[in-house]
């Protein structure tokens, strides 16, 4: 397989999954955009293989050691010869696609976290780190400044995610609000079993939400860093997670009963919004 015929097969997986991110990802010019979608196909392929009934333990393994081994070593598959590419291109750290392969190995290994220390060190393997990868593509005018804002926009990203998912992993036998802050609001498993939680719901969900807020802002703040069509992209999905936000607040954070998602005139509302 060529680089040009791996590009194809990550922008179809691009443009066929990514629901949140492929408006932004299309306002970059040519060759940020194959870069981006590698990364991107990448992280599905990833997050596809950890969210199995029985996670593929030995496929993310020998996951690992092929990202561990780029840019050599593609063995032809579509996503390992794209990304070669991308870090041919553009200076992606390389840890960055082990520490997301390591994000989904964790998942083979636990299926609650403690507190938020715990679940943070796995939102920063599992979309911080993603985080960094991209903005390595979109070269921020300091690459010392971008990268913690970067990551922290990742952290928030993936919060909004485990806010909008919790039915969903639930259903995997997951849960990843922090098990202290559980316990401090009074919502026991059993009401996010039977989808029908108590007073102490509202509450604990706001306190998910406050973090996300603090870390978007925190996370936007790499926009000044970006060239203007690498700000747009940025732009566009973080408005669409803060449109879910915004949606599940209006909601009660009842994401039991209605998967939160965004209509298309619903994004471009909070895309202008942000």
């Amino acid at each position: 397989m060529n680089t040009e015929q791996a590009y194809a097969e990550t922008d179809r997986i691009t443009r066929e999954t990514a629901r949140n991110f492929a408006w932004g990802i299309r306002v970059l010019p040519g060759p940020k955009r194959r870069a981006i979608t590698a990364l991107y196909a990448f992280a599905r392929r990833i997050d596809d293989l950890a969210d199995q009934e029985e996670p593929a333990r030995a496929e993310l393994e020998s996951w690992r050691a092929a990202v561990g081994a780029l840019p050599a070593s593609q063995d032809g598959d579509a996503i390992l010869v794209a990304l070669a590419d991308a870090i041919r291109r553009y200076p992606i750290p390389p840890e960055t696609l082990v520490d997301l392969v390591d994000g989904a190995l964790m998942d083979c290994d636990r299926n609650r976290y403690a507190s938020w220390d715990e679940l943070r060190e796995y939102c920063r393997r599992v979309a911080g780190a993603v985080g960094v990868a991209c903005a390595a593509v979109y070269e921020p005018s300091s690459w010392e400044a971008a990268r913690p804002r970067a990551q922290t926009l990742g952290l928030a990203l993936q919060q909004i995610n485990i806010m909008r998912d919790v039915a969903e992993d639930w259903s995997l036998g997951r849960v990843y609000l922090p098990q202290d802050e559980l316990s401090r609001f009074g919502v026991s498993e059993e009401e996010i079993a039977t989808g029908s939680p108590g007073p102490g719901w509202g509450p604990l969900m706001e306190h998910q939400a406050v973090r996300a807020d603090a870390l978007m802002r925190k996370g936007l703040e790499l926009l000044p860093l970006l060239d203007r069509r690498s700000t747009l992209c940025v732009r566009s999905f973080a408005g669409i997670y803060r449109g879910l936000l915004v949606q599940m607040r209006a909601r009660g954070y009842d994401v039991f009963s209605e998967p939160p998602s965004l209509s298309t005139v619903e994004k471009m509302k909070a895309v202008v919004a942000l």
